[in-house]
């Protein structure tokens, strides 16, 4: 199972952070290793001063394919979910400052929250026009909606499937909205998607 990243494909976080808006989609990898299941506690890592919240829509793969034409990357997922791409922001802009790889800011343990459940993409009236949203501590944070993507999920499956074979199971996590922030121990992250509670977990 293969967890693929999306970065910079909401335009105002690209802005946010300083980044150009790319031509083509920005990809990550994480091991399983990083991935929060059933609302356990996030432990904020003694490597990082500086850990921020990136809310992020997630797809789960249910076929395997490899060079996934436009066409049929509908067929390639059934479910979605909601989930946290935590970032050591101090030590991402350390390494890119030294045009180092930057795994070491975004894949590490506990990294990649996802939710408990997933949702059948039937339930949704068009798959780029979902709501979803961050709470930390009650305070709506971050906001975003699938029609706001640079690159929207078909096309991500279609760019992704000509580097990676995707397999069922990997997930996709498709890029945060603008609105990131510093997260701190004793802070409580509640993520809906839609009007649907998909996780809700503490800082530690």
């Amino acid at each position: 199972m293969k967890i693929i990243c999306i970065g910079r494909n909401f335009s105002d976080h690209a802005k946010e952070l300083n980044n150009a808006q790319p031509t083509e989609p920005v990809v990550f990898l994480k091991p399983d290793t990083a991935l929060l299941r059933n609302n356990d506690p996030f432990f904020i890592p003694d490597f990082s001063n500086d850990v921020h919240h990136e809310v992020e829509l997630i797809v789960k793969i249910n076929r395997l394919g490899k060079n996934i034409q436009p066409q049929f990357a509908n067929k390639y997922f059934d479910e979605i979910g909601l989930g946290i791409d935590f970032t050591a922001r101090d030590l991402q802009d350390d390494l890119k400052g030294k045009g180092l790889p930057w795994e070491k800011s975004k894949a590490f343990d506990s990294s990649a929250v996802i939710s408990k459940n997933f949702i059948n993409k039937s339930a949704f009236e068009k798959i780029n026009n979902i709501d979803f949203h961050l709470e930390v501590n009650g305070n709506k944070v971050q906001t975003g909606n699938t029609n706001q993507m640079l690159f929207n999920i078909e096309e991500l499956i279609c760019y992704v499937s000509k580097y990676f074979t995707l397999k069922i199971g990997d997930l996709i996590y498709t890029g945060t909205p603008s609105g990131v922030g510093k997260v701190n121990i004793n802070d409580e992250l509640v993520g809906y998607l839609g009007s649907t509670k998909m996780f809700d977990f503490k800082v530690k």
